[in-house]
């Protein structure tokens, strides 16, 4: 796929020139496989803490090809599917620690575009979680109840006279507000990244397909099309794509998602909406729906279908179906913008594992070290996990690898075509429970 064919981001970005591939023998200390968010923080933190370590970077395609290119810009502090999930599966302490480490992931990520001048359109917009029927809403207040307990701030409940003050849409019925969230370019973030790791002195090859990963003697070898590194490690940030790898292949599958973005709205168009704030906004469904403007004008907007594959094979980049889906959901809840011309579709995949949240540590033993489980919330944590691979690929112990899903036991997804059968049933009961909550419709009419 050509870069401007990627996501409205890379349709809209500056011209970009890839690098030139790995070509030959080449030796380093640390081999970093995928250059999206985590891959290139990575890069940058190992040189930062050690600057003569030697830092090679291999992306299959071109900087920012997987979900670092393709998602929808918001940086949050939700960790996993959602705080309730991670705390019916992971306890009180764990899901309380795991909360502040993504509150402290966005500060981090304000903190990097602020030091560094990161061009990526970075702005704290705050985060609107909306409820569209009754069954939403109790869902809604029970977790904030749940975040209440467990002691996290800076969460608020809106009534529907909040929320539509804030957005007008009649389907809206209240929401959790969080003002401290935020959003970016996803495309020029990962572009900054690498300029950053560039700068420190990593070396970063694009259109280097890596094809082996072999164990040796002292270190690894990794092998790419037209040539091969010897490292001491190697560092797996590959999330959605780590299926490709035997080292890495069971611990999360890969889920593909899609995005539109209209046409610009004109300024009466806006009025309409009322959306001031300029917020980032999800539904409360299991199979989410999430919209926000874009810096030039227009009304982005994804989720819903969800894809997933088979092996090792992709599901499309495009679907004929989550396309239709998604304009008519744009027309549900805002009826004023019909009609409205989408020029943009897209899709790019998110990293599940088996217990739902995140998961960074070793390969086996200390050579390699891997990074998964993004769960559709990665613009704020992995950035942030790149101190953390850092670390353990320096075998530092540092407060953040001392974390609890650092390290941790994985519980690995079946072998196909079990992965395949267990994957689907999951997502088939997500959408029954998506249809029974909306089973009257949207709005005001259940209420």
């Amino acid at each position: 796929m050509k870069a401007h064919e990627l996501s409205f981001w890379a349709a809209t970005a500056t011209p970009y020139t890839p690098n030139q591939p790995l070509v030959g023998e080449h030796r380093g200390d640390v081999v970093i496989i995928g250059a999206g968010f985590s891959g290139l923080s990575t890069a940058f933190h190992l040189k930062q803490a050690d600057p003569g370590c030697e830092v090679i970077v291999l992306e299959a395609e071109y900087v920012g090809y997987g979900a670092s290119g393709r998602n929808g810009g918001f940086a949050m502090t939700v960790f996993g599917v959602s705080l309730t999930v991670t705390h019916m599966l992971h306890g009180t302490e764990r899901t309380r620690e795991a909360y502040h480490y993504m509150v402290d992931a966005v500060t981090y990520l304000e903190q990097l575009v602020q030091e560094h001048r990161l061009n990526c359109d970075f702005r704290r917009s705050g985060f609107l979680r909306v409820a569209t029927t009754p069954g939403y809403v109790r869902r809604i207040q029970e977790e904030i109840d749940l975040a209440l307990r467990l002691g996290l701030d800076g969460i608020e409940w809106w009534d529907k006279r909040q929320v539509q003050d804030a957005v007008h849409s009649s389907r809206f019925l209240g929401g959790w507000w969080e003002p401290r969230c935020a959003l970016v370019n996803p495309i020029k973030l990962v572009r900054e990244l690498k300029r950053l790791a560039e700068a420190k002195g990593a070396r970063v090859y694009e259109r280097s397909p890596v094809i082996a990963v072999r164990r040796r003697h002292g270190g690894v070898t990794v092998e790419t099309n037209q040539g091969r590194v010897l490292a001491e490690k190697v560092v797996f940030a590959t999330n959605a794509w780590s299926h490709h790898f035997p080292w890495v292949r069971r611990l999360q599958v890969p889920a593909w998602t899609y995005m539109v973005a209209t046409e610009p709205l004109t300024p009466e168009q806006w009025q309409t909406l009322g959306w001031e704030k300029g917020m980032g906004i999800e539904d409360a469904r299991n199979l989410i729906h999430y919209f926000r403007p874009s810096p030039d004008g227009r009304l982005l907007m994804g989720g819903g279908p969800v894809r997933l594959s088979f092996g090792s094979r992709p599901a499309p980049d495009r679907d004929a179906s989550a396309l239709r889906h998604l304009e008519q959901f744009i027309h549900t809840l805002f009826p004023s913008l019909t009609p409205l011309r989408l020029t943009h579709h897209w899709g790019g995949p998110f990293s599940a594992t088996l217990d739902l949240v995140p998961a960074i540590g070793y390969v086996q033993d200390r050579r390699g070290i891997y990074n998964v489980g993004c769960i559709g919330h990665g613009v704020s944590l992995m950035p942030s996990n790149g101190r953390i691979l850092a670390a353990l690929a320096l075998e530092q112990e540092t407060q953040h690898t001392a974390l609890w899903f650092v390290r941790r036991r994985v519980w690995p997804w079946p072998p196909e075509p079990a992965r395949w059968l267990v994957s689907h049933l999951v997502k088939g009961y997500l959408s029954l429970e998506d249809r029974w909550y909306e089973r009257k419709g949207l709005g005001p009419r259940n209420a």
